[in-house]
């Protein structure tokens, strides 16, 4: 048996497949993504023209980014009964970590201490390398693949940055962010949309002939 024998029944039972998802499932993770992408897209334009950066609120956006998405996750991983245990099992886990790093993030952004903020986008980076590695975990071979792991290793970049950066080098790091939600969020979009298209073609019921006379 060779390595790629062994390993297929781990990487089957974790990777999001469309074609062993039914069309309900197919649709609330679409619907997953897209309004993640577009929540990530729009929150990145607003802190990328925001007049008076700081660190509180890249926290505070990116906590807003985390909150949403994690319910997004964890209410797939929940009722999408349409698909397989390995990914559902994923996305209510990610679900969960991003739900308590948006919650981190927005309770100590209240505090004064600059210290709080700084543990608050250190929290945030692990939540964004956590959902890069678990996206990279459901990518399997499905059409979008490609824009799956696009995606989980720009987040998880983008994670590394926001730990190893310097809380004094904040005006790169609030522009870094910024451009990072924006890039995640537009492909996230195309995830939502590109993401069991072929499926749903296939499925589509036949359409009627006209009667002939």
């Amino acid at each position: 048996m060779s390595v790629n024998d062994s390993t297929d029944p781990l990487v089957h039972e974790f990777s999001l497949d469309a074609r062993n998802m039914t069309r309900a499932a197919i649709n609330a993770y679409r619907t997953t993504l897209a309004v993640s992408g577009a929540v990530a897209l729009i929150l990145g334009i607003v802190l990328l023209f925001w007049p008076e950066k700081t660190l509180s609120v890249l926290a505070v956006f990116l906590g807003i980014y985390f909150l949403i998405a994690g319910i997004m996750r964890l209410v797939v991983g929940i009722f999408a009964r349409g698909m397989r245990s390995g990914p559902r099992t994923l996305s209510i886990i990610l679900g969960v970590v991003l739900i308590f790093a948006g919650i981190v993030a927005l309770k100590n952004v209240s505090a004064a201490a600059a210290t709080l903020v700084i543990f608050a986008i250190a929290f945030i980076g692990v939540g964004w390398i956590i959902e890069g590695i678990m996206t990279l975990a459901e990518a399997g071979r499905s059409a979008s693949a490609g824009w799956s792991i696009t995606f989980g290793i720009l987040s998880i970049i983008a994670g590394i940055v926001v730990l190893v950066l310097p809380a004094s080098a904040a005006v790169f790091l609030l522009v870094f962010a910024a451009i990072a939600l924006i890039v995640l969020g537009i492909i996230g979009l195309v995830r939502a949309f590109t993401f069991g298209r072929d499926v749903l073609k296939a499925t589509e019921g036949p359409t009627m002939a006209p009667r002939v006379a």
